[in-house]
């Protein structure tokens, strides 16, 4: 365990941070599961632009990679077009 104050207060913020992060990662996972799962291209049309900007959000804040933020649209993209 740790010793220093500083070490203590360390990982008590990244416990938090770690938490907040694990929230949105898992919101937006299941976004992309759930415009993945539908079959109208009207309704997942509809749902790409706010499952893209959340990708966007979680790379620019290092959650995730940009490069698979930039693959996950790629591929609900692809998704989209085919229906």
């Amino acid at each position: 365990m740790a010793n220093h104050k500083s070490a203590l207060k360390r990982i008590r913020q990244a416990e938090k941070k770690r938490v907040h992060n694990k929230y949105y990662a898992k919101t937006a996972r299941n976004a992309v599961k759930k415009l993945r799962s539908t079959s109208e291209k009207e309704a997942a049309s509809e749902m790409f632009p706010k499952v893209a900007a959340m990708l966007d959000k979680l790379a620019k804040r290092n959650i995730i990679h940009k490069n698979k933020a930039s693959n996950l649209k790629s591929k609900l993209a692809k998704h989209i077009n085919k229906l």
